[in-house]
């Protein structure tokens, strides 16, 4: 019984969220290796129902791109999928996902919350920014192709990962190529066999 309480007490948890639109091999290594400088206990995957800053265009449900998800991160034992957003409905926004895992994980834990630094040109929009780096640890991390400038309250670290976007991936399959390698397998079979993105 000590045990299991020590286990709670001393939880470290990562959150990352994305619309996945699709998933790819960028965001698992970003994840993997995140878990592993961090030391995180487990990373919670939580597609967004509807992001607040992209166009709804080109975009697929969010129950699909739930399902891309869980295909991806199958065999994954540190990875946990939450459709906390999308039972939600709405917009989706990080301050009432990040207050929804704090109340379910307690204030024992430790949170952190990962983002790539494609999102630090938007910081100043986000909804209660100041609560979520009160409530958190927000960690931004480096992403090819963007620059990572400092913002207070926010650690920026530097883990390489493959140079692929998911607008990069939705375009080669528009134009007919392969995206083999980039994807898991799952999650291209998945997509060829819907017939996404064409």
């Amino acid at each position: 019984m000590r045990f299991k309480f020590y286990v709670r007490f001393f939880m470290r948890i990562g959150i990352l969220g994305g619309t996945f639109n699709p998933i790819h091999n960028g965001h698992l290594q970003l994840a993997q290796k995140a878990r592993q400088k961090l030391r995180l206990d487990k990373i919670i995957f939580v597609p967004a129902n509807i992001p607040p800053h992209k166009s709804k265009a080109g975009i697929l449900s969010a129950r699909e791109r739930y399902k891309m998800v869980k295909a991806a991160i199958k065999g994954h034992p540190c990875f946990e999928l939450s459709d906390y957003e999308i039972r939600s409905k709405g917009t989706s926004y990080s301050v009432k996902t990040l207050e929804y895992f704090r109340k379910r994980f307690g204030v024992q834990a430790r949170i952190f919350f990962l983002a790539g630094s494609d999102s630090l040109g938007q910081l100043n929009s986000w909804k209660d920014l100041k609560n979520i780096i009160k409530m958190v640890d927000f960690v931004v991390v480096s992403r090819p192709g963007y620059k990572t400038t400092e913002f207070p309250g926010i650690r920026i670290m530097s883990i390489p990962t493959p140079d692929i976007s998911s607008t990069a991936l939705r375009r080669r399959i528009k134009s007919g190529f392969s995206i083999r390698g980039l994807v898991p397998g799952a999650v291209s079979r998945y997509i060829h066999k819907r017939g996404f993105y064409k």
